[in-house]
């Protein structure tokens, strides 16, 4: 008995302690969808994510500027370079990618807002025990403001609020959620990727895009 009351103890001081900013799982699989506030974006997204070596495929579609658009690209931080791949048609255009590679973590210099369970902590199983942390984040550009909200266990990404003055408030929601990256061709330019021709970086700014992942 006396074992077990030191063991209950020493669980409930583990879960008494204050949370601290984190790094999420470095290989992960899994969807997401975003939002903006003024309802000018929004799309729908699975991801492959590779902090190791530096490297995120999105297939994504939705719409913005009541215009729609679906793309699948591979981004290739440690080379600069962004595919943005054609299966169909057995296309590939190969562009910069001038924006450097950000971790999905909470920065050092973030404030803890909360920390809540989704659901409900009434059984086992029912509830997602969750922080939630506030800060600002220097891009390229421009200063960005940042909710965002992970597992206590593990750090893995729920939903970030993420505001610049180019695009406003956009949520970002993260689901089916994989550690490790299931398929990893899909991180790996396809063959008729080889000779495509680094192009010219276009006018919008594809890693301020991105960086909302």
């Amino acid at each position: 008995m006396r074992v077990l009351t030191v063991f209950v103890c020493l669980t409930a001081g583990c879960f008494a302690q204050k949370p601290r900013p984190c790094t999420s799982p470095p290989l992960l699989t899994g969807s997401l969808s975003l939002g903006s506030a003024d309802e000018k974006l929004g799309a729908f997204a699975k991801f492959n994510y590779d902090a190791l070596r530096q490297r995120i495929r999105l297939s994504e579609f939705g719409s913005y500027k009541n215009k729609t658009f679906q793309f699948d690209v591979l981004l290739l931080y440690k080379e600069g370079v962004m595919y943005e791949i054609d299966k169909r048609n057995q296309a590939c255009t190969k562009k910069p990618l001038s924006g450097d590679f950000h971790p999905l973590a909470i920065p050092t210099n973030a404030s803890l807002l909360g920390q809540v369970v989704l659901g409900s902590s009434s059984g086992p199983g029912q509830g997602l025990l969750v922080n939630t942390w506030v800060g600002e984040l220097q891009m390229k550009k421009e200063m960005a403001k940042y909710v965002s909200t992970v597992t206590e266990f593990g750090c893995v990404p729920v939903t970030t609020l993420f505001h610049t003055n180019t695009l406003g408030w956009v949520v970002t929601n993260f689901f089916n959620n994989v550690l490790g990256i299931t398929d990893p061709e899909l991180l790996i330019p396809p063959p008729f990727c080889k000779d495509a021709q680094l192009e010219e970086e276009d006018e919008r700014d594809a890693a301020n895009f991105f960086s909302l992942f």
